[in-house]
């Protein structure tokens, strides 16, 4: 049985037309209809990934309150919104909460998979054997690769799959600017500046909740990012 997936989408048509085309995808799709039904079976056992709308049945923000509840209850629990709302404000505030995607239902249904390939991608190294552990140790920060694990002093940082591949990218060479396109191109997402913003502020954020001293990531304006050497 393929990977366990659950959307959540209050249509029952479109719910139907994505839980038949990801099983045919090859992954075990369930659908919910509301925020309360996913809250429910989520509390016995957490999907694999999971596909959110925003608006819920007579909740306008209950994907947001959904995406809130399972950031809660993991860090690394891929998280895509899938809706027709696609502002700016939107997307933003969707990022914020800690999804690692948004798209619009415009997407194709190839493209909606390769999207979701893309992240289950980067957790199967979560199944690694510890003893291959590849770790990165730059002053106080400690990256374990296999376990998507990242420390501040012995302090967790929890970071989303997407943070943690981009925090990757900018320790793996201190003191070199990465532009946006190559932040994209390693974390496999295909957003705007203004995204590509807000997960850094997010990092920050988090960074920041730990050791409230923390400067390491430092915008080169025009440009993109760079850790401290």
């Amino acid at each position: 049985m393929g990977r366990s997936i659950a959307i959540v989408e209050d249509e029952p048509s479109i719910r139907a037309n994505y839980v038949e085309a990801l099983n045919r995808f090859g992954y075990d799709a369930r659908g919910y209809a509301s925020r309360q039904e996913a809250s429910s079976a989520f509390a016995m056992r957490l999907p694999e990934l999971v596909i959110i709308d925003i608006g819920l049945g007579d909740e306008p923000e209950g994907g947001f309150d959904l995406c809130r509840e399972l950031r809660a209850k993991s860090a690394t629990l891929p998280l895509i919104f899938l809706t027709a709302r696609d502002s700016d404000f939107d997307v933003i505030s969707g990022l914020r909460l800690g999804a690692d995607d948004y798209l619009s239902k415009d997407t194709s249904l190839h493209q909606l998979a390769a999207r979701i390939a893309a992240l289950f991608r980067r957790i199967a190294s979560l199944q690694a054997p510890a003893s291959s552990e590849t770790v990165i140790e730059h002053g106080p920060l400690k990256l374990e690769s296999e376990r998507m694990r990242i420390t501040w002093n012995d302090a967790e940082v929890p970071l989303t799959v997407t943070e943690f591949w981009m925090v990757h990218t900018l320790i793996r060479f201190p003191g070199h600017v990465k532009n946006r396109d190559q932040l994209m191109r390693e974390a496999e997402l295909v957003v705007d500046d203004a995204t590509i913003t807000s997960h850094i502020k997010r990092i920050r954020k988090k960074f920041i909740a730990v050791a409230p001293e923390f400067d390491a990531i430092e915008t080169v304006h025009g440009v993109g990012y760079r850790w401290k050497p």
